[in-house]
């Protein structure tokens, strides 16, 4: 469980990192690399958030 967390984990910070330092990237809209790690940050956060609930009985 821990490797997903860190990954989830690292992948919001390199995510976060790009949106402060990107002038294209909005709130609504991203350039294709800011693409690429949100969509890499949400998929992991969904597979992190559905292996707490399988774990806890849901």
């Amino acid at each position: 469980m821990t490797d997903l967390y860190d990954r989830y984990q690292a992948a919001h910070t390199a995510h976060r990192t790009h949106r402060t330092t990107c002038k294209s990237c909005t709130d609504t809209s991203r350039c294709p690399v800011g693409q690429r790690l949100y969509e890499s940050f949400a998929s992991l956060q969904d597979a992190h958030l559905s292996r707490q609930l399988r774990q806890r009985g849901r």
